[in-house]
């Protein structure tokens, strides 16, 4: 099923909530989406790697290391940021190499956008790529665009390959989910399928928004375990954001903590593990078993956790929350949902 008809599906089945019936979307695997803009604008048209895409070029796309030129298709092309592999794969380009931030295995990708590759790319480290190995694959275009920022990293990169970096501001895996899209989809000549896809998105989120108003303004905690301890994610990361969409907002207690180094979350003791108190709370595992969340003395001490307004979350739900692609996203629209229904029954 093509991504375009998946989104479609997903709005649709929030748009049955809506009525009061009981709608999903289509869980078919998906593929990558085909097509550009219909208006080429009198640019050159030309068709893109793999699958079926069709852009237009040259495309001028604004980073935070200056505006960066794509004169003509890419043939190959490295993705290296967080999810933008799945998102070039949603736009219907398939990246020869890819990181693989959440350890999925096999192709680097999520359950949710399986079967999107013809040719499974080269995997490449996160932190700490091999630029040898980047460089052997002969990209014409590397993607780093949810990603740290750093100038070293980028200048080693475009020394291999014309590369779009983060946006003004997306330091620290900052950037938004819209920009991700917006810059892939004009660096692959795109933007109007972009466009589309981000609006699709939002509209799958607003429909089960709209369908629990109850939730609109209620204080949310986006929490996390890993080995080192607790933590919680801040306004402008991408957890954050997803919870956004359903109408929630951060907690203000947590948006009143030193941020760590990283600059996208905050740590927080076991000893004062109270400040995450919200009308919500929604915590997931790194690298830990989840019942070290479950189990935990403090944790289970909390008003919401007593009450039920706790929602711990693993595996193909916590990954999806995470990477925040189109392809997850629209997952996490429909297996979170009934997470949050239940934590918080409508009265």
């Amino acid at each position: 099923m093509r991504l375009a008809h998946k989104l479609a599906a997903v709005a649709a089945g929030a748009t049955l909530m809506l009525a009061g019936c009981s709608g999903s979307g289509d869980t078919d695997d998906a593929t990558p989406t085909g097509g550009g803009s219909e208006d080429t604008g009198g640019s050159e048209e030309t068709s893109g790697t793999g699958g079926d895409a069709v852009g237009t070029f040259p495309q001028t796309v604004e980073t935070a290391f200056g505006d960066v030129v794509i004169e003509e298709a890419p043939e190959r092309i490295v993705a290296l940021g967080w999810a933008d592999a799945e998102t070039a794969l949603a736009l219907g380009y398939q990246p020869v190499g890819a990181s693989d931030w959440l350890g999925f295995g096999g192709e680097g990708v999520g359950p949710w956008a399986e079967g999107e590759y013809d040719t499974a790319p080269e995997i490449i480290e996160t932190l700490e790529p091999s630029y040898e190995a980047i460089a052997a694959l002969e990209p014409d275009l590397i993607l780093d665009v949810r990603g740290s920022g750093d100038q070293a990293r980028y200048d080693r990169l475009s020394g291999i390959a014309t590369t779009v970096g983060i946006p003004e501001g997306g330091e620290s895996y900052l950037t938004t989910q819209a920009q991700q899209v917006e810059m892939i989809s004009t660096a692959l000549g795109v933007p109007e399928e972009g466009e589309r896809i981000i609006a699709e998105v939002d509209d799958a989120y607003a429909a089960a928004a709209e369908a629990h108003p109850e939730w609109e303004g209620l204080t949310v905690t986006a929490a996390t375990r890993t080995s080192e301890g607790w933590g919680a994610y801040i306004a402008g990361s991408n957890r954050i954001e997803t919870l956004a969409k359903f109408g929630f907002v951060q907690n203000p207690t947590i948006a009143e903590l030193p941020v760590n180094s990283g600059g996208f979350s905050v740590s927080i003791s076991s000893e004062e593990l109270d400040l995450i108190e919200a009308d919500l709370i929604v915590a997931f595992p790194i690298f830990i078993d989840t019942t070290e969340i479950t189990e935990d003395p403090q944790w289970l001490e909390l008003p919401a956790v007593q009450e039920g307004r706790a929602v711990v979350i693993d595996g193909d739900i916590s990954n999806a929350y995470s990477l925040g692609s189109p392809q997850s996203s629209l997952y996490t629209v429909e297996n979170l949902t009934p997470l949050l229904e239940e934590a918080l029954p409508a009265s």
